[in-house]
């Protein structure tokens, strides 16, 4: 969904409203001071005036429910309680906005609504893993993921828990406005700029100290992003691990929550599209420096990992594409 004017974002609210799954849409779609602005962001609720929070406090919401109308992205930041009833003219709002072509997306319990809107019928969908197994009895006609960290269908999205939410909405950044933006973004929040949708919702409880314990691989990551051109397999990662590869891939998958083969994939990807945004270089250069060997090579793995060709990915977020603000 590209974004080629002030993409207006609109978040639904709920008495009582999680303050932080608010924050996490408001600070990745809202100002900030060194990102030239591409969106604008509002609230709304049921009924407009004062809303209690979960943190004690209230909000003062403005915007009833016809905000969802003027909307090209709406939010639903959580849900309290969650599986509660919804009232029937908020899902007929959902339901139009989503018919006229408003992207829908809920950050952790907020799927419970979209699943009852029925905006999840036959689709995957995620939400806080203490609750994947409710949301899946509720709605046996969603296919819910319990691992991941968000899922995205283009029209209709769904986050774990809150901190996934900030995950999946700088995922909508790039994928409106590219991966340089969503650096800017996630830079002025000191936020790492992408975690992948598949990866796992929760690390698994630390080993205790002791002659058993992983040591951290953070850095042979370091060390292979330094050289995405080389070949890079398991074995040549292992060893610089010194560890055997099938040592090294389980604690891999622990430690990381994707394979080391899938998590390679995804840092060239992302450092063709930096490549591309940034630079003129043919794709068949783009290619090798980021390791995926020839443009054929590249442009069947960029089409599968972000739905496009290298070639119309430059065209739209190409820095000559894209004005200053």
């Amino acid at each position: 969904m590209p974004v080629s004017r002030h993409h207006h974002v609109v978040a639904l609210l709920n008495d009582p409203q999680s303050p932080f799954e608010l924050a996490c849409a408001a600070e990745v779609f809202g100002v900030h001071a060194e990102v030239p602005a591409r969106y604008t962001f509002e609230v709304c609720a049921r009924r407009p005036g004062p809303l209690p929070t979960t943190a004690g406090y209230p909000l003062l919401v403005e915007s009833g429910l016809e905000a969802l109308r003027r909307a090209d992205t709406v939010v639903v930041p959580g849900w309290q309680p969650p599986g509660g009833p919804v009232p029937d003219d908020i899902l007929d709002a959902l339901r139009a906005a989503h018919r006229r072509g408003a992207r829908t997306v809920s950050i952790c319990t907020g799927a419970f609504v979209l699943a009852r809107a029925g905006l999840l019928d036959g689709r995957r969908a995620t939400t806080h893993w203490r609750r994947t197994g409710q949301l899946a009895a509720a709605f046996p006609g969603v296919s819910v993921a319990e691992d991941v960290l968000y899922v995205d269908h283009g029209d209709v999205a769904t986050s774990a828990g809150s901190g996934a939410g900030i995950d999946l909405c700088l995922h909508l950044v790039r994928s409106d406005l590219g991966s340089s933006y969503a650096a800017q973004v996630a830079r002025s929040m000191v936020l790492p700029p992408h975690r992948d949708g598949s990866q796992l919702q929760y690390a698994p409880p630390p080993a205790p100290a002791g002659p058993g314990t992983d040591a951290s691989l953070a850095p042979v990551l370091e060390w292979a992003l330094t050289r995405l051109a080389a070949d890079l397999s398991v074995g040549r990662l292992a060893a610089y691990a010194g560890l055997s590869p099938r040592t090294f891939a389980r604690r891999f998958v622990r430690q990381v929550g994707v394979s080391p083969g899938q998590w390679l994939l995804q840092q060239r990807i992302d450092a063709a599209r930096s490549l591309l945004e940034r630079t003129d270089l043919p794709v068949e250069t783009v290619a090798v420096r980021v390791g995926l060997s020839s443009a054929v090579n590249l442009r069947r793995r960029f089409r599968t990992a972000v739905g496009t060709t290298p070639g119309a990915y430059r065209r739209l977020f190409g820095e000559a594409a894209t004005p200053d603000s």
